[in-house]
């Protein structure tokens, strides 16, 4: 009797095991859509302690997270900044949501020469008729590293969002607010703030998160990419 037992112990451990390490994670029923930030902002560094361009860290953080998320979920790709007309024209749709798509975003984020303005609202209501909203549901993770600076009106685009069974998820990855140098004295400081599409998440059913490093932005990734463990 006490073997028996311990066999099963052993079987349930094994399953356990399975699951944390994430075997048995769970098919994504619905597509995801990435929103990344490739304005001039991304390559902006040292005054604000920033001592690399947040585009170096932000591809080691999408070339760790992606392989943990892209076998589970179709996943696109819209970028927004470089490539435009003008500098509130560059938001293009990469690819549509597909499997197996890790390469592919590694790629586009790869490749990227940071330029432009921050267009979120446009690239967010871009991804949302890209998954088919309202009629289908679908998840958006938006990547970026501050406020909309092209006129977008992002809270009034997340109201129409609400309600229509479309997730958007916002990380905000090194966001700054003010900026304060006293030159005389030799200080910099600054101020870290709270992108204003915010309210893209709190209205959707999404989630908010501040990210300062390459670790915190590849969990953040994960997470709102990733699907549930199946217990």
């Amino acid at each position: 009797m006490r073997k028996t037992t311990g066999r099963k112990c052993v079987a349930a451990a094994c399953i356990l095991s399975l699951l944390m390490t994430g075997a048995a994670r769970a098919e994504c029923t619905d597509d995801a859509m990435i929103v990344f930030d490739g304005s001039g902002s991304m390559a902006e560094m040292g005054f604000n302690q920033i001592d690399e361009p947040r585009i170096f860290e932000a591809r080691r953080a999408v070339r760790t997270a992606m392989p943990q998320v892209a076998p589970f979920r179709r996943i696109g790709l819209i970028v927004y900044g470089p490539g435009g007309v003008g500098e509130c024209s560059g938001i293009e749709l990469r690819f549509g949501p597909r499997s197996d798509a890790a390469e592919a975003v590694i790629a586009a984020v790869d490749g990227l020469e940071p330029e432009g303005r921050t267009a979120l609202t446009e690239a967010v209501a871009l991804a949302a008729e890209t998954l088919g909203s309202p009629e289908k549901p679908g998840t958006v993770v938006l990547v970026t590293d501050g406020k909309e600076t092209c006129g977008g009106q992002t809270c009034m685009l997340a109201a129409q969002l609400s309600g229509t069974g479309l997730v958007v998820h916002v990380i905000g990855f090194k966001v700054r607010g003010e900026h304060f140098g006293w030159q005389s004295e030799g200080v910099t400081d600054y101020q870290t703030s709270v992108s204003v599409a915010k309210c893209l998440a709190t209205q959707t059913g999404g989630e908010y998160v501040n990210t300062e490093t390459v670790d915190e932005l590849v969990e953040a990734m994960s997470r709102t990419l990733g699907c549930k463990l199946l217990f």
